[in-house]
């Protein structure tokens, strides 16, 4: 039996063995983007480092604080030891060039540009601050426009301090708004607005200054156009309760424009014709400001805003005298008028109301038509018959009958009040005379009897008369 060759197949060659250069591996993890993890062929190591990387930053970003950046350079030590361990470490011994190219290529720029966002960080935060010492939120809104992700990233604590300065200011510009709407319109509630703003930014460090470059700007535009509402403001600023800090500054603005704004409002109110509110206001300042200059001119603007606020009141308490029979208000509700002429000797002109069949008779030269003028109020009633003049007998045409009939003076019942105080000066009965016992007089008899004329009739009084009765009350 012949032997048959034997054919022996070709073992597989050996799978290539992946050459690992352990600088160049702790090199690319440096980067932070999995580099060296994918050097090793790790790439699910690389995309779980990058996720954790992520959310490293993520907290960096929005914490900003130095235990986040202490955070992320524990994990950056930690994956660029785990790359060069994972790589073999010192034992490996292997230098592969081209790895230490590629992970060059990566790292260092991304290491070069972390390093200069964070200087080009602490350099915007230091105009920042500078522009926040000197009190400019221009600038301050201007330099930080310039922080972006990243130098967030880079330097987040740093981008965080010019963050805050740049916040302060956009609330401080809010505050500044709200203030404008409290002057322009005396909205006390922006105005409490506004200093709720200034006072919780004031609160922060490093902020005295832009708080008062604002308060000075608002303090700055006081008075106002107008002065009530200038009194509006200041006295919101005078009853602010005192924070003991810079705000408390307002108070010197308001000792400086509260006093001419108070006499200013009461002067226009005083032309609107509201007296009440005139007199207030000047009385404010005699009772805050009793000291300044303009004290004088209030005590004045109280003395005439009370002489208006009197005379309206006498005006309304006579308005209600339609006619000349009507008695008004006044003559049972008197009211003063501290600006009349006190009664006294000559000639005080008077206002007559009440029965003006005799009151019409008087001279003219005792009678005003303004309230305004008049020294006396006279309150007449009606006629009484007063006294007997004179009794005559009539004899009666038709039926011969004697008829006695007496003649009686007008007794009219007067009270005369002094307007400068509003006192009763007089309240008696005015008796007028006149003549009495015509030749003639005429009644009214029935057709079946006569009964005669009234036996009481009054005197037939002249102007001369009248005057005469009422004189010694006019003319004294």
């Amino acid at each position: 039996m012949m032997d048959r060759p034997m054919y022996a197949s070709p073992e597989p060659a050996p799978p290539p063995v992946r050459v690992r250069d352990p600088l160049a591996v702790a090199l690319g993890n440096a980067s932070l983007l999995g580099v060296g993890y994918l050097i090793l062929g790790r790439r699910k190591t690389a995309v779980g480092t990058g996720i954790v990387t992520l959310v490293l930053v993520s907290v960096l970003v929005s914490a900003a604080r130095w235990w986040s950046e202490v955070l992320v350079l524990v994990w950056w030590a930690a994956v660029i030891a785990h790359g060069w361990s994972a790589a073999g470490g010192r034992r490996a011994g292997i230098a592969v060039p081209r790895q230490r190219i590629l992970a060059a290529a990566v790292t260092v720029p991304v290491l070069l540009a972390a390093g200069l966002l964070r200087f080009d960080a602490s350099r915007i935060e230091e105009r920042v601050a500078e522009a926040r010492e000197d009190g400019d939120c221009a600038r301050v809104l201007s330099d930080g426009a310039g922080v972006w992700f990243g130098h967030r990233v880079a330097g987040a604590p740093v981008a965080l301090r010019s963050d805050e300065a740049v916040e302060a200011c956009r609330r401080l510009r809010t505050a500044e708004a709200k203030l404008t709407a409290g002057l322009a319109a005396g909205d006390t509630g922006s105005l409490k607005a506004g200093f709720d703003i200034l006072a919780s930014v004031l609160a922060e460090p490093g902020q005295r200054r832009t708080v008062g470059t604002v308060l000075d700007g608002f303090l700055g535009r006081l008075p106002t156009d107008d002065a009530c509402r200038t009194v509006t403001v200041t006295d919101w600023l005078h009853n602010r309760p005192p924070s003991h800090d810079a705000l408390d500054r307002s108070a010197g603005a308001v000792t400086r424009a509260a006093p001419a704004a108070l006499v200013g409002c009461g002067d226009d109110l005083m032309k609107a014709k509201e007296w009440m509110g005139a007199r207030a206001r000047y009385q404010q300042l005699l009772d805050q400001y009793p000291q300044d200059g303009l004290a004088g001119a209030a005590k004045n603007g109280v003395r005439q805003a009370t002489l208006s606020i009197e005379l309206a009141h006498v005006r309304s308490l006579l308005e209600d005298a339609y006619s000349g029979e009507q008695q008004p208000q006044y003559c049972s509700s008197p009211g003063k008028y501290s600006g009349a002429r006190a009664y006294g000797k000559g000639v005080n002109r008077a206002l007559f109301y009440g029965n003006d069949e005799y009151t019409d008779d008087l001279p003219g030269k005792w009678r005003v038509k303004d309230v305004a003028n008049a020294v006396l109020i006279v309150c007449v009633g009606e006629r009484k018959q007063g006294s007997v003049v004179e009794s005559c007998t009539y004899r009666s045409k038709s039926s011969g009958k004697l008829y006695r009939v007496s003649f009686h003076k007008v007794a009219l019942p007067v009270k005369v009040y002094e307007l400068r105080t509003g006192r009763l000066v007089a309240d008696r009965k005015v008796q007028i005379g006149g003549r009495s016992c015509p030749s003639v007089i005429r009644y009214r008899s029935s057709f079946l009897d006569d009964f005669g004329p009234d036996p009481d009739r009054y005197v037939n009084p002249s102007k001369s008369d009248v005057r005469a009765a009422f004189e010694p009350l006019i003319d004294r």
